[in-house]
């Protein structure tokens, strides 16, 4: 296949839903399958087969639409009208909609999500602008959507030099937690000198809350496939690998299918698109360990070693996959490259803030009223994310505390909701943007428990390959379970800062080094709370059981006396 044959396919696939009278697009992204999309699905084709609509009228499945909470949703584009998207549709009123749109009705009792929704109009969608409009299973979709016209024009019209210097030019920071500006890395792994280069996308995402790349790797895997690729003509790879955690099976299945398909149509394999660049593309899928997100880890899986992490430098861009120049870069990352190529540095770097430039995906998700996943303009405030796209807080409670980034990240409080969400904003209020995990906490959260439970993940995702994260997270957590429990001592408190310091200075990898986070970010701004667990033996939120009911002397000595020395668990 050469450009003009690409054209011709997005042509022919245009005229195709152009001869279509409608389209009904059902969510087939997990969160929607979850609540039962599928039957929705099934019951809708099998109306329209009744009906023989097939030439008017075509039932897909597509990637998430966005607020997941609200599913099963399904989208209806009628010619020459707005579309609509439906909530919480069963089989039986996917039916009433089906036919609605035959007889020209609304249904009865469907409930639409109004075009106008904030969630809608607040975002900006660039890495999410397939999802939810295009089926995922066919490539033709993403073709007549624009998609690999950016591999196209790479491949044809520039230098690979030229292409590493639009990603340094648009301003694009790595999606997946750092912010590691993409050029740079680019650069690095085009000037390294080697026989043989990979190029890696991390899809091992595995915070929790979190799903943002699993949602692309669902909805628009050959928007990943084409980032990829333009990926490997820039820095002289020939070889790729996509990491897919191993819970995601629908996203390795999807992913599985579009590359067959993008070799069939000569996208990817020897002289993609008629040029003289090749680039092959195999997945790895993990075993389930957290720490194979941090790149040397996840290098040393590809491999087939134990997930560990590794000294650097060299960095992987230097010496990576056996022992070759590896480019690693975040699903989201990759995914925005087709966008950068096809639209120019400029415009992608007039997007969002001064120095972090672009759009973010977040997953929204706890305590908010619609939950889901949204993209907005980085600098784009939490106050704007959490009440004006999100609708705020259920059942009138007041906003305590947002999670960011995990449990390498930390809480924002009520005092920072104005915070914009960029990189340098959220590391002076003392928190990551992490991968774009957002969870929400109402006044009902206890955040010495909330540290609890991410020590408690951490503690169990430790590789155990260094003391600091091995027996170090162990103790924090082991604190913290005293704390929350009333059974602390006014010294533990000072015992958890000192382990929190050790262990972020002192561990291996990414994973221990950011591992007391959540606690350092609670106690900064909820110390109070720490301390009414250990000296009053009371939870503000109501939430933790207290184990000693008994009244401590003056002097702490009947709690001591209770519990033992400071460190000792009973």
């Amino acid at each position: 296949m050469n450009p003009a044959d690409l054209h011709a396919m997005a042509r022919e696939e245009r005229a195709r839903q152009e001869a279509l009278r409608c389209r009904i697009m059902v969510c087939a992204g997990t969160p929607c399958l979850s609540a039962g999309a599928l039957a929705v699905l099934d019951a809708l084709r099998q109306a329209v087969a009744e009906s023989r609509l097939d030439a008017e009228i075509e039932a897909t499945g597509t990637g998430c639409m966005g607020p997941c909470s609200r599913g099963p949703l399904v989208k209806v584009a009628v010619q020459g009208k707005p579309e609509t998207v439906y909530e919480r549709v069963t089989p039986e009123l996917g039916r009433q909609i089906l036919y609605s749109v035959v007889k020209g009705r609304r249904p009865p009792t469907a409930s639409p999500l109004p075009p106008d929704h904030p969630y809608f109009t607040r975002q900006m969608k660039i890495v999410l602008a397939n999802c939810g409009s295009i089926d995922p299973e066919r490539i033709e979709g993403y073709v007549a959507a624009g998609g690999y016209d950016a591999l196209a024009h790479a491949l044809h019209e520039m230098t690979p030099e030229d292409v590493c210097r639009e990603i340094s030019a648009s301003g694009l920071r790595g999606r997946g937690g750092a912010g590691y500006p993409a050029g740079v890395k680019w650069n690095l792994a085009r000037k390294a000198p080697g026989e043989r280069k990979y190029v890696v996308a991390n899809g091992d995402e595995g915070d929790p809350g979190a799903y943002m790349d699993r949602s692309v790797m669902e909805s628009d895997p050959h928007r990943i496939l084409e980032g990829m690729a333009i990926a490997g003509y820039a820095v002289g790879a020939d070889q790729g690998y996509i990491y897919v955690r191993g819970e995601y099976y629908l996203a390795g299945r999807r992913l599985e299918a579009a590359i067959r398909d993008a070799e069939r149509k000569g996208l990817l394999g020897s002289r993609v698109l008629g040029s003289n660049f090749s680039f092959r593309i195999d997945i790895r899928t993990g075993a389930g360990a957290f720490v194979c997100g941090e790149e040397t880890s996840l290098m040393a899986s590809i491999m087939g070693r134990r997930g560990q992490p590794w000294h650097r430098p060299p960095y992987p861009a230097q010496r990576g996959l056996w022992g070759c120049p590896t480019l690693i870069n975040n699903v989201e990352t990759l995914a925005t490259v087709p966008a950068i190529i096809g639209r120019g540095a400029a415009w992608y770097a007039g997007i969002g803030a001064a120095r972090s430039p672009g759009t973010k995906v977040y997953a929204l998700a706890g305590q908010v009223e619609t939950a889901g996943l949204i993209e907005v303009p980085m600098g784009t405030t939490l106050r704007e994310v959490v009440f004006d796209i999100g609708g705020g807080i259920p059942g009138g409670k007041r906003f305590k505390a947002a999670q960011s980034g995990g449990p390498s990240g930390g809480c924002i409080p009520a005092e920072h909701l104005d915070t914009p969400l960029d990189y340098e904003s959220m590391e002076r209020i003392g928190t990551i943007m992490g991968s774009g995990g957002l969870i929400i906490m109402d006044e009902t959260s206890c955040m010495p428990d909330v540290a609890s439970f991410f020590l408690d993940f951490c503690r169990d995702e430790s590789c155990g390959k260094c003391i600091p994260c091995r027996v170090g997270s162990m103790e924090m957590h082991r604190l913290l379970q005293r704390i929350t429990s009333g059974t602390a001592l006014p010294d533990d408190l000072r015992r958890l800062e000192e382990l929190c310091d050790l262990v972020g200075t002192t561990s291996l990898c990414g994973l221990g080094q950011t591992a007391p986070n959540p606690v350092v970010s609670t106690l900064r701004y909820f110390r109070h709370e720490y301390e009414a667990h250990i000296r009053e033996r009371r939870c503000p939120a109501d939430r933790c059981t207290m184990a000693v009911e008994q009244e401590p002397g003056p002097d702490g000595e009947a709690l001591m006396h209770a519990l033992g020395a400071p460190g000792e668990v009973r």
